[in-house]
């Protein structure tokens, strides 16, 4: 149960730290939003829900503030490990290669849902709404087993 836990705070992790430098890259190469959410090798959740100018603004800041935080908690050999890994697009894996200790994984867990509740608190209801039937079925096709 940890290592679940523990795995989908680092996907988290990973995903938001990737997220806002693949949003900034597709919006430099293009003016229009659907080409920007086409171009992205990814679409998460967030792009999904057509965000005002203002709350991508907010949501940035609140990704950079948590990216901060867990530079503050990793050690500089963990972060260049992190860092080389999601170079080499090993996202999930990343972070369970970095042998953080239990006070570290504790303090990214509190870090992550922290950012999750302030990003939800840029949303409106319709778009709350919106993201939980995303995650509800990013959940179903997790439990689905692959053929």
């Amino acid at each position: 149960m940890k290592l679940k836990n523990l795995s989908l705070i680092c996907g988290a992790i990973a995903l938001s730290l990737t997220t806002t430098s693949f949003a900034v890259k597709a919006e430099a190469n293009s003016s229009l939003p659907l080409v920007v959410a086409q171009s992205q090798p990814k679409e998460g959740a967030f792009q999904r829900l057509g965000l005002t100018d203002q709350q991508k603004t907010k949501i940035k800041e609140i990704r950079s503030n948590t990216r901060a935080e867990v530079d503050k908690i990793l050690t500089e050999q963990q972060r260049e490990q992190l860092k080389t890994a999601m170079q080499n697009r090993q996202e999930r894996g990343g972070f369970a290669a970095l042998n953080l200790s239990d006070d570290q994984k504790n303090q990214l867990k509190q870090v992550m849902q922290s950012q999750k509740t302030q990003m939800e608190a840029v949303l409106t209801p319709e778009q709350k709404e919106q993201l939980q039937k995303y995650r509800q079925e990013k959940g179903a096709r997790r439990q689905q087993p692959n053929m």
